[in-house]
């Protein structure tokens, strides 16, 4: 669409913007000055709220946008009101020219932060050169980003035997290929098909297709579009007295997030993953770890399950046979990535065994080849210890001010969960739009718990000002 190209230059060109938003933008935004989007956006009418950045109204801009326009989508998502047109670094602009602290980064995708300027350099030269091709062709960069995260990777300390890599387009895709890669060395160590089952663990969340759907066991998710694949068992994590049972010989492969995102910022134990990959390899089952909202250094290190805090008292740490990675892999450009190990996978994929269309381009390959070189420096990685320990200590005073309120901070580096107490789990909700009418965006995590998963490029000062925030959206919502 025009609009976004346009949006990412000067909000107050309207006359240039499509007929359909021309009339609804144009009154919002002619007397509005560019440099009006790098500051913080003026005080609204006395009329439309006190806050600094209310939802719009039913008469807004916004919602006039949005009544034109959603008669025309699948309403999977409910949104709240603001429409959001440009971002820059850590923070976004909606259509009302409100400007909003992004502790999102669009779900753990941005990274790097919104816009980011190499990143548009590059998809801008490379959208001059190639953008698709085909798989039935080599291209320059499927090959260069295969290599590179398969070298860094080794360099982290992490996944000793990666050795290849499939990219796709999501996180979705990326875990549907490692259930297809994980049923087909079942298959493989016994042609009769027994070996085929896959295990999950609750409070998981790995995807929407019907493949990561079945690994995904919440009945929210699953009931609707149920019966869900056959094959697929659950169990409990960071129990390691259950496996012996869940995991046996015609376990095929069992996936695990080192930290669950969706599910609540729950983290694993060094000792229920060094479990799990005992018993893996006792069955000879696949392990995956789903490193999608928690990889690409959002922990400090560049894999989670490579981070110092999950190795064992003693022996060495757990690692996988197959990593799934996306989000920040392509800081908001759609991509994904499958690594396997050489000697539990990679022999037995042959050619045929799966496929993508779109998976690989040029320009997304390019795009996340750029990333993952900035995202795996050991500054960055420093950098987010360091932020971490600022955002901990704020909600740590938070938790000691209000201890009927918030039960536990969760989390590692910057992924981060505040646990609010049974109590106050339903308020959940209430406190991420009081956080937003106060100009931060914030999400929940699986019950009563709120998610912190700001740019890796977030600053100190940015932090405090969030905590603020948050300090004054939570206070607003107890009182």
């Amino acid at each position: 669409m025009a609009f976004v190209h346009l949006a990412s230059r000067r909000l107050p060109a309207a006359r240039k913007l499509v007929p359909e938003l021309n009339s609804v933008l144009r009154p919002r935004f002619a007397a509005v000055p560019v440099r009006s989007l790098n500051a913080t956006a003026a005080p609204q009418a006395k009329n439309e709220s006190s806050l600094p950045t209310p939802d719009p109204a039913a008469d807004s801009a916004s919602s006039s946008f949005i009544n034109a326009q959603t008669p025309y989508m699948v309403p999977t998502y409910v949104r709240p009101p603001p429409v959001m047109i440009k971002g820059q670094g850590s923070y976004l602009w909606d259509m009302e020219n409100r400007k909003y602290l992004d502790m999102t980064a669009g779900i753990a995708v941005n990274s790097l932060g919104h816009c980011d300027s190499e990143i548009a350099k590059i998809i801008a030269e490379q959208s001059e050169i190639l953008i698709h091709a085909s798989n039935l062709y080599y291209n320059a960069w499927t090959g260069a980003l295969s290599k590179l995260l398969i070298e860094v990777t080794r360099e982290s300390g992490a996944m000793r035997d990666a050795s290849q890599v499939f990219i796709a387009n999501s996180g979705t895709e990326a875990n549907e290929a490692a259930i297809k890669f994980a049923r087909k060395v079942g298959r493989s160590r016994d042609p009769s098909g027994a070996k085929h089952e896959l295990v999950s663990f609750h409070n998981s969340f790995h995807g929407r297709t019907m493949g990561a759907l079945s690994a995904t066991p919440n009945p929210k998710y699953q009931t609707p579009f149920s019966p869900m694949l056959p094959g697929f068992k659950y169990g409990n994590y960071n129990d390691v007295a259950q496996l012996q049972t869940l995991i046996t010989d015609k376990t095929c492969g069992v996936i695990v997030e080192p930290i669950q995102g969706e599910g609540g910022v729950n983290m694993a134990t060094p000792e229920f993953l060094v479990a799990l990959r005992k018993r893996c390899d006792e069955v000879g089952a696949v392990l995956i770890f789903d490193e999608i909202q928690c990889g690409l250094s959002r922990t400090g290190s560049l894999w989670a399950h490579g981070h110092p805090s999950l190795a064992p008292a003693s022996g060495e740490a757990a690692h996988p046979d197959i990593l799934t990675t996306a989000k920040a892999l392509g800081n908001g450009f759609p991509i994904g990535a499958t690594i396997i190990a050489e000697k539990t996978v990679a022999s037995h994929i042959k050619p045929g065994d799966h496929g993508t269309t779109f998976g690989g381009n040029p320009l997304a390959c390019r795009v996340a080849h750029h990333i993952v070189k900035r995202l795996a420096a050991p500054e960055l990685q420093s950098q987010v210890e360091a932020k971490s320990a600022v955002l901990q200590a704020g909600f740590d005073a938070l938790k000691q001010k209000h201890p009927k309120v918030i039960a536990q901070v969760r989390g590692r580096g910057l992924i981060l969960g505040v646990q609010l107490t049974p109590e106050f789990s339903a308020k959940a909700g209430d406190l991420v739009t009081a956080a937003r009418e106060r100009g931060m965006l914030i999400i929940t995590a699986g019950e009563g718990c709120i998610r912190f998963v700001p740019p890796l490029t977030v600053t100190e000062e940015q932090l405090k000002t969030g905590l603020k925030i948050f300090e004054q959206a939570l206070e607003a919502v107890v009182a």
